[in-house]
């Protein structure tokens, strides 16, 4: 069974939008997303947790918008107005207990998808 599944990402000029999925085999009590450039380390960028508490790094927030669809086990990441500088593997993750912006709070990743965006 895979836990995860990530779908989306591509390539899009700066100020496009592009929609993340992550199907899940059973939301957790944290899931999610992540990304990630070259050289660097993975970059926490918007989390939801079991009570539909929802918390956002300040470099996204009012682009970036984190929904789940329960019926559909999916997790979404929404983003909008998009620059160069979210260019990046974008992962989603989910976790036992409390989540938050530190990867190793999560046990299951999904593959990754790369977002590109252009100037």
């Amino acid at each position: 069974q895979v836990e995860l599944a990530i779908s989306g990402g591509g390539s899009v000029q700066s100020g496009g939008s592009l929609r993340l999925s992550c199907v899940y085999f059973r939301f957790r009590d944290a899931m999610g997303w992540f990304r990630q450039v070259p050289g660097a380390d993975s970059e926490g960028v918007a989390v939801i947790q079991k009570d539909g508490s929802i918390t956002y790094a300040d470099s996204v927030k009012g682009r970036f918008t984190i929904s789940r669809d329960n019926a559909k086990n999916t997790l979404y990441l929404q983003m909008n107005s998009l620059k160069p500088e979210d260019t990046a593997m974008y992962f989603c993750a989910a976790a036992f207990g409390f989540g938050g912006y530190c990867r190793y709070n999560y046990d299951y990743w999904g593959q990754g998808t790369q977002v590109t965006v252009s100037s």
